[in-house]
C-alpha cells in the first residue's frame, strides 16, 4: 500500500539533521534536578517517517542509546510513533498526536510505567519548534490530581 506524503509528513522534516541536546530532569520530590547532554541524528525513512537516533549520558556515568520513530497516519488523522531506549525496558507507543493551531508544537500521547513503580500513567511528549535551528522537547506526566507535571525539558541545537 502506497501513502502519499501529507503536509503533516512535511512538518516532521523540521526534525531532520544533527543536533546537540542539553536536558534537565526532575527526579522526584526531595531529589535534585539532574542534567544530561547528548546528540541526535534524524533522518527520513521513505517520505512518511522520521527516525531519530540519540546518544546521551546518564547520571551514573553510562551512555543511553535511544530511537524514536515518528510518522503521520492519514486514516487516524494523527501523528503516531514509538520510542525505545537502552536505559529502560518499556516500548513507548505514541498515538493521537496533534499539532497546535500555530503549527509549532507536536503533542504525542503515550502510556507507561508510573514513577512510583506501581501501575501505569499517562504521558505527553511535546516537541516545540523554536526556529529552524532550535527545538525543545517537553515531557509531562499526568499526576494523581489529573494535572500535567513537566518532568523533563531537553533543548536541541542544530549542528552547523
Amino acid at each position: 500500500m502506497h501513502v502519499e506524503p501529507q503536509v503533516e509528513h512535511r512538518w516532521l522534516e523540521n526534525l531532520l539533521g544533527d543536533w546537540t541536546i542539553e536536558a534537565e530532569m526532575d527526579m522526584g520530590p526531595g531529589k535534585p534536578r539532574e542534567t544530561s547532554v547528548g546528540k541526535e541524528s534524524v533522518r527520513l525513512l521513505g517520505e512518511v517517517w522520521v527516525l531519530c537516533d540519540m546518544e546521551s549520558d546518564m547520571p551514573e556515568g553510562s551512555t543511553a542509546l535511544s530511537q524514536m520513530a515518528l510518522g503521520y497516519d492519514p486514516q487516524q488523522k494523527s501523528f503516531v510513533g514509538s520510542f525505545v531506549s537502552s536505559s529502560m525496558a518499556t516500548l513507548w507507543i505514541y498515538g493521537g498526536g496533534t499539532l497546535n493551531d500555530a503549527g509549532n508544537q507536536l503533542t504525542l500521547n503515550t502510556t507507561g510505567p508510573s514513577f512510583t513503580g506501581e501501575g501505569m500513567s499517562q504521558y505527553q511528549d511535546v516537541i516545540e519548534i523554536v526556529d529552524k535551528d532550535h527545538r525543545i522537547l517537553h515531557s509531562f506526566m499526568l499526576d494523581e490530581n489529573e494535572v500535567w507535571q513537566e518532568f523533563m525539558t531537553a533543548k536541541y541545537t542544530r549542528q552547523q
